[in-house]
């Protein structure tokens, strides 16, 4: 399937041309003019890659980014703006987003940027794993609040945490847990596994507001949710 992308860009005639031009690309593309017609675009929708536009009528591009990480989109992100001042560039990659193009820009140049943004965005070894209020970071092996502070997981939680994610919104047997986490040529008894899911819920604070819950299946094992 190819790749779906979103474009928020308020000027008509560059956000036509832009959705043309993708889709003559063969991309999936979807388009809003204003932060709050993609807020309800967006529902449902888990595009691989955003094109936003930094100066829009009702927000700016920043804030918007910002709003997609913090609700847990992990799509790509590219920034188009008139403004190349480093500070405004050093604001953007604070926000979240992964590329910067400059207006007036080439559209060999875009096209170019949006592929290698795709390219990393489909890649199975992701690196970071955005999710709530947190960024798992794989080869650091470390998990961050949005602040950039730590949550201090042990190897065993840490490893929980990835394989919960990865089977996000599945549910999984405890001698499954046992057999991906532990190890199956490892005897451990089954209700461990309740000790470490009880040991992370606290740390994620799961379950006091958060968006993430490690939901108990009775009788069969857990299962990770997380609120879009």
């Amino acid at each position: 399937m190819s790749a779906h992308i979103f474009v928020l860009e308020d000027d008509e005639s560059l956000r036509l041309a832009l959705v043309d031009n993708l889709e003559e690309e063969g991309y999936r593309v979807d388009a809003a003019s204003t932060t709050a017609e993609a807020r309800t675009r967006l529902s449902g929708l888990r595009p691989d890659l955003f094109v936003l536009d930094i100066m829009l009528p009702d927000g700016d591009g920043y804030a918007f980014c910002r709003e997609l990480r913090s609700s847990g989109h992990e799509a790509r992100v590219l920034m188009l703006t008139a403004r190349t001042l480093e500070e405004d560039l050093l604001r953007g990659f604070e926000a979240g987003a992964d590329d910067y193009l400059a207006k007036p820009y080439r559209l060999r140049e875009l096209l170019a940027r949006v592929r290698a943004l795709v390219r990393r965005r489909v890649e199975p070894a992701e690196d970071l794993i955005r999710f709530d209020q947190f960024v798992l970071r794989r080869s650091a092996r470390r998990l961050e609040r949005l602040d950039g502070s730590e949550v201090e997981l042990t190897k065993t939680e840490f490893d929980l945490l990835l394989l919960l994610l990865s089977e996000r919104g599945r549910v999984l047997s405890r001698q499954v847990i046992l057999d991906r986490v532990w190890g199956e040529d490892i005897v451990v008894d089954p209700r461990t596994v309740d000790n470490f899911v009880s040991s992370l819920k606290k740390k994620l604070g799961a379950g006091q507001g958060s968006g993430v819950r490690i939901q108990t299946v009775r009788g069969v094992g857990y299962r990770l949710e997380i609120e879009e």
